[in-house]
């Protein structure tokens, strides 16, 4: 598209306060042309008006809010941690430049343009609506366990007002091989020196491993953690029944009334939990020995590096960390105007996004540190257990060193988790809200917020449960990574392929009038698809069955993770044949052609942008076709 035909064809640069900054539109050749309404008949249940963002801004802030939370604080630091460290980083700033990025823009991108969410962005390619409808059952089960460990923060929120802090000290009960967490106080294996045997040394069969009060104190006294589930996981506790019912309350009043209320909520929701970070680390870093931690951190083990796991635990870090392939960024993108600024947006979150991630990775690893001083050894990567205890044990180990007034940074940084975890959990539900009420949109905001926090919050008891954490790991690793890896990678095939990068870019370009670079189309069509296939390859090839704390789940433990997969990767056969089925055309070749092809009515929702749309996509799109299989791929991604 030459630029005089481009500068008064282009009604797409509208600025956040709704108002187009063109001069004129010219329509009026588009709009002579006849139209094939069949589909329009769908579009018309929509509503009228699609809510947007009050301002630009807040977008940005829910963005932020979204993608910097408990994936950064709570699962980098021990996703490093059991994968070297070091090590770790490099290959997750090379999934981060080669994935994360490129994915994030990308549904930026198409959720801005259509202004659909997760699920009904896929009219570009009806056949593939599974990915949607699988991506809404993922970000539903992630929800359910996200507001679990937020009522798990909300009881440490609860004790932080005690004075002593509860995890400062041993009790007699948890045996001799516990030491306080609180410095200047005696052990309880110095009271056994002392000529007075605790009632119960039992515990101390575990390896006699030294243990903190404050791994004491989560495992025994808020999980009542049990040695195994053969037997079931247990009744819920109440205590943490009350944090998650909080948790869902919260997040109910703040959707409720779609992104006109979570928008005014996320400038608190995305700055406040820096602010609290900033602290920490200034104290993480002043402990006596926290610099051999960091160390450890940035060190680079070579050898782990060519370990495949490692890289899949970068990708599945990465999804977690920015909430690619989970629908959330489209749902969020599509409440923006037109001609919002994306890439800019884009670029902000990602490395916002990083810094936060290295952030946490810093204050984390400078507390194992010196966690390892305090017990005398050298080797941080044995300090403490990973998994999600992690947050738990660690950082309320650091806070009880505090000497003056412990309370108000345990106070801090709990309210910030539960920010965090707030935040992310917001962005979770409304994908599912928003999934729901673009197929019913009759169904009011409120009411369908209700419904799935009430069904969110029935499925949530089984994490509180003395065997949560079991199903909380099972529920993580059946439900989000495995089903993320296998639905993101047919989205961008679908994307990248059957819809086209060369077609993305003519949308972005006539979305935001800029050119798109060699970079993102490369990644788009070749580097992003290619890097999480082959890891995907090698996961199936070498799986080993999920443990927890190296326990074995029961059978039946197992045949529920698969069940939750299989539902999850199933959603793309059926929605398949669904979408030939439906499909108008005459002939079985013609149905499958037509629900590979983009609806009628696809592309922007305001009815004269897309007619215009249209004939300017046709025009640029005619010119190579029928000329080959290797013009085609040369079209596609190089334009």
């Amino acid at each position: 598209m030459d630029a005089t035909h481009r500068n008064h064809r282009n009604p797409a640069f509208v600025g956040d306060d709704g108002r187009s900054i063109a001069s004129t539109v010219d329509i009026s050749a588009s709009s002579a042309a006849p139209r094939d309404n069949t589909d329009d008949l769908e579009s018309s249940k929509l509503p009228e008006e699609r809510a947007t963002w009050g301002k630009g801004v807040e977008f940005l802030m829910s963005c932020i809010a979204m993608s910097v939370g408990l994936g950064n604080v709570w699962r980098f630091p021990f996703t490093a941690l059991d994968n070297g460290g070091g090590a770790f980083l490099i290959p997750y700033l090379i999934v981060l430049f080669l994935i994360g990025k490129p994915i994030y823009y990308l549904e930026m991108v198409i959720g801005q343009f259509s202004s659909r969410g997760s699920v009904k962005v896929f009219d570009l390619c009806p056949a593939m609506k599974g990915v949607g409808a699988g991506q809404a059952f993922q970000v539903f089960m992630l929800s359910t366990y996200y507001a679990a460990l937020v009522a798990i923060i909300g009881r440490y929120f609860y004790e932080s007002f005690q004075d002593p802090l509860p995890w400062a000290k041993c009790r007699e009960e948890w045996g001799v091989n516990c030491i306080n967490s609180a410095p200047d106080a005696p052990n309880w294996s110095q009271v056994e020196s002392d000529g007075q045997p605790p009632q119960n040394s039992s515990v101390k069969s575990q390896n006699d491993r030294l243990i903190t009060s404050s791994e004491w104190y989560f495992v025994k006294e808020v999980l009542h953690e049990k040695p195994n589930i053969e037997n079931g996981i247990g009744l819920p506790n109440w205590e943490l029944v009350i944090g998650l019912f909080i948790a869902w309350a919260c997040v109910f009043l703040i959707i409720r009334r779609g992104v006109k209320s979570s928008g005014k909520a996320s400038y608190f929701l995305a700055i406040f939990p820096y602010v609290v970070m900033g602290v920490l680390l200034v104290r993480a870093v002043t402990l006596p020995g926290s610099l051999d931690g960091i160390y450890y951190f940035i060190k680079p083990q070579w050898g782990k590096i060519l370990d495949p796991k490692v890289w899949y635990a970068a990708v599945t870090q990465c999804f977690y960390s920015l909430s690619v392939c989970f629908g959330n960024i489209i749902m969020y993108s599509s409440f923006n105007k037109f001609g919002h600024n994306v890439h800019r947006d884009a670029s902000i979150v990602t490395a916002l996004d990083t810094m936060t991630s290295l952030l946490a990775g810093f204050t984390i690893f400078g507390i194992l540190g010196h966690l390892a001083h305090e017990i005398g050894t050298d080797d941080i990567g044995t300090v403490v257990k990973g998994g999600a205890g992690l947050a738990f044990i660690s950082y309320p180990d650091a806070i009880a060193k505090f000497k003056q007034l412990p309370q108000i940074f345990s106070v801090l940084f709990f309210l910030m988790l539960f920010v965090l975890g707030i935040g992310s959990n917001i962005a979770m539900t409304s994908c599912s809200v928003t999934a729901i009420r673009d197929r019913f949109p009759n169904f009011k905001q409120w009411q369908c917020s209700l419904m799935i926090a009430v069904v969110s919050f029935v499925i949530g008891l089984m994490y509180i449960t003395p065997g949560g954490q079991y199903m909380l790991t099972l529920v993580d690793f059946f439900g989000a990574s495995m089903i993320a890896l296998v639905l993101g990678i047919a989205e961008l095939y679908t994307i990248g392929w059957i819809y086209g990068t060369d077609r993305l870019c003519k949308d972005i370009e006539f979305m935001l009038g800029r050119k798109v670079g060699l970079y993102w189309r490369l990644c788009w069509s070749i580097f992003t698809p290619l890097i999480m296939t082959v890891i995907l390859i090698y996961f199936y090839a070498t799986y080993e069955p999920l443990t927890y704390n190296n326990i074995v789940y029961p059978s039946w433990a197992y045949s529920i993770g698969w069940v939750i997969t299989a539902f999850g990767i199933l959603q793309l056969p059926i929605w398949m044949i669904v979408a030939i089925v439906r499909d108008p055309g005459q002939s079985l070749g013609e149905k499958i052609r037509g629900a590979f092809t983009p609806k009628k009515n696809w592309g922007p929702t305001d009815p004269l942008l897309r007619e215009q749309y249209n004939k300017e996509i046709e025009n640029d799109l005619t010119p190579k076709r029928g000329k080959g299989i290797w013009a085609a791929i040369k079209q596609n991604i190089f334009g």
